[in-house]
């Protein structure tokens, strides 16, 4: 039963509104819930409870004699490391598996198994089989690809002692050096994981530097599945180009099916939309004007990139859309569905369909999807869509009248198009030479959830909103770019409400080039979470043009309101590439006062990137800002030096 009032939870108004039904009908949602968890286990909260092995749970209460160690006499700085670091397991598992599907897809598609996909894009083929070694002259597009895919797939399991091929292939040679010195390259994403687990089993690792550099190396895993995902879709599916959507909860259309895709495979999603659109007049069929597809998280981000299907919401509110009454399927495939979203939709006529075989929720209609009958499976669930919506209870309909206009499809390459347009010559430049003049100071990247610790939106509004009045360049992904979206800010009007001057003018100049029938947005949308790779491109692009280091370019990143696995796991490897990273809710790290010092101090010292944990947003915006101003800055001096003497740029400064 909702017990709450609306103030505070969210500052989304179409989810204030969809509150409010919650409540009149007595229905529980995720904010409900957390305050029933109210006060949460501090032992938990700190990192400070090992359930390692079942001797325990150990709880731990520093400088009290019996209680300042594990049974096992393992102390507070190894069982904080080690909790913290199975986490960078789980999202590397999460996020690799992922590529894994894509390339297992890919490889059909170049065996002929998997008619129903299709190289769509061969220059992204070439690109990146020329950049991890293929031969590509003269060589049928199938045959490249079959390449390409069994190379991504000796990434996961490959026995040699090199790194793996998407991380040694995608860094600068500074990075390449550094992670050597510090042996946390992955040699294959799954021993990477699997020897972290190992590393952290009872009896084993009790070192809590070692077992740190050991879940940097899952996380750099992490990154190597995720780059070689994203890379991988956009050969299947076309690398996105710039789309005109909407987003909010008002995208929902009371005279059509509405099918909701929910998850992070691409493999699905993007076969519902061609499903959905083959069997338009079956749906008209039965009394509907059409079908309406919308997004709910990543895959939601996935089809709006490469197809403009409008978002209806991000991870916190995904409750809400079925409250409206008129979603008439949920369609999950994997990662971040709410179990409770089933409960919901047994208030409602929605049926919730799961697709995977290792992502299924009690009660939910199981439709099995197979790449191999692809087009067969989708069907079949569109179809069912199409009766569930016979069911629709119209004394239940309630759409919140907020959508706001959303321009993305932003993808690095498309980022560097929409440059060139104002220097051909070197595309990136125009970035970096705005930030060299001053124009703007530098580029922050957004990622990340939804938390019910925190305000629901505000958090990522709020900081974005600063960081835009300080001309500070801003890309996004995942749950924050939905965040974004139903606020307005991935549109003009967020850049006419919000942008700096400097900002403002370099969004202009762009815009002047850019030949779209649309403003260019206040932030840059760039895909899904496991898209994070295309803002490390960018960051390392950005490095190579101004001769200088990752650590010491004018690049940040924030997560706002940082949840899952996947989120620690990004977060590691961005700092391990050298880039300050805020996170705007305190992770289960802080009970030991060395763990932390490594997280915000150490890591610092020697990869030049460090957490910085801060759950004030307007405080999180003010780090950030100076972070950008003080490595900015250092730049501009440095090369004026340089300049002045005639001698080459520093190569070794702190940034």
């Amino acid at each position: 039963m909702s017990t709450q009032t609306n103030d505070r939870r969210t500052i989304d108004p179409a989810a204030i509104e969809m509150l409010g039904v919650a409540e009149a009908a007595q229905i529980s949602t995720a904010w409900d819930r957390y305050k029933a968890q109210q006060p949460q286990c501090k032992f938990g909260l700190t990192g400070v409870c090992c359930r390692i092995c079942i001797q325990g749970p150990c709880r731990i209460i520093p400088n009290k004699p019996g209680q300042d160690k594990g049974i096992c006499g393992a102390d507070i700085f190894t069982i904080v490391a080690r909790n913290i670091v199975r986490y960078m397991a789980g999202g590397a598992s999460a996020h690799s598996d992922h590529g894994r599907e894509i390339a297992h897809t890919l490889l059909s598609v170049a065996e002929g198994h998997a008619p129903d996909y299709k190289i769509t894009d061969p220059v992204k083929l070439v690109r990146v089989a020329k950049r991890i070694g293929i031969e590509t002259e003269g060589r049928d597009m199938k045959e490249v690809a079959k390449d390409v895919a069994i190379k991504a797939l000796m990434d996961f399991g490959k026995y040699d002692s090199n790194p793996c091929t998407w991380l040694e292939t995608t860094i600068d040679d500074e990075r390449k050096a550094k992670f050597k010195h510090t042996t946390i390259a992955p040699t294959a994403i799954d021993r990477a994981v699997v020897q972290l687990l190992h590393q952290t089993h009872v009896g084993t690792d009790a070192d809590p530097v070692n077992i740190i550099f050991g879940g940097l190396r899952a996380a750099l895993a992490d990154y190597t599945g995720m780059h070689l995902a994203t890379d991988l879709t956009d050969v299947l599916f076309g690398t996105p180009k710039p789309v005109i959507t909407e987003a909010n909860l008002g995208v929902l259309d009371p005279e059509k099916v509405n099918i909701a895709v929910h998850g992070h495979n691409p493999l699905l999603s993007q076969m519902i939309v061609f499903a959905a659109r083959e069997l338009e007049e079956e749906a008209k069929a039965v009394g509907a004007k059409g079908i309406n597809l919308v997004g709910i998280c990543c895959t939601g981000n996935e089809v709006l990139m490469r197809e403009g299907v409008p978002t209806a919401t991000n991870f916190g509110s995904q409750e809400l859309a079925i409250m409206t009454g008129v979603l008439d399927t949920m369609i999950m495939d994997v990662q971040c569905i709410a179990p409770a979203v089933k409960d919901v939709c047994n208030c409602f006529h929605t049926e919730l369909i799961s697709t995977s075989h290792i992502a299924k929720v009690p009660g939910s209609h199981h439709i099995a999807f197979n790449e191999a009958t692809a087009m067969e499976d989708a069907r079949k669930i569109i179809r069912y869509s199409i009766e569930t919506y016979k069911k629709r209870k119209p004394e239940l309909v309630r759409i919140p009248k907020y959508k706001k206009q959303v321009v993305g499809g932003f993808s690095f390459e498309t980022l560097m198009e929409l440059f060139a347009k104002v220097n051909p010559d070197s595309p990136i430049s125009v970035l970096t030479d705005a930030i060299l003049a001053g124009e703007i100071k530098g580029v922050c990247g957004f990622a990340g959830c939804n938390n019910q610790k925190t305000v629901h939106d505000n958090a990522h509004i709020t900081i974005a909103k600063e960081l835009a009045k300080k001309d500070v360049f801003m890309v996004t992904t995942g749950c924050a770019a939905g965040a974004f979206a139903k606020a307005g800010l991935l549109s003009s009007e967020g850049v006419e409400a919000y942008a700096g001057p400097g900002l403002k003018k370099f969004i202009k100049r762009l815009e002047e080039k850019c030949g779209l029938n649309a403003g260019l947005p206040l932030i840059f949308h760039m895909g899904s979470c496991v898209d994070n790779s295309r803002i490390a491109d960018l960051w390392t692009a950005m490095a190579q043009n101004l001769n200088i280091t990752v650590p010491q370019l004018p690049f940040v990143a924030s997560a706002p309101e940082a949840m899952s696995e996947k989120a620690i796991s990004i977060g590691s490897w961005v700092i391990s590439m050298g880039i300050p990273c805020h996170v705007g809710v305190m992770p289960p790290l802080d009970g030991s006062e060395l763990v932390y010092g490594i997280a915000t101090e150490i890591a610092r010292d020697v990869f030049g990137g460090y957490f910085m944990f801060e759950t004030d947003p307007e405080k999180a915006a003010q780090k950030l800002i100076d972070r950008l101003e003080k490595r900015a800055w250092k730049l501009r001096v440095h090369r004026e030096t340089a300049e002045k003497y005639n001698s080459e740029l520093a190569k070794i400064y702190e940034g």
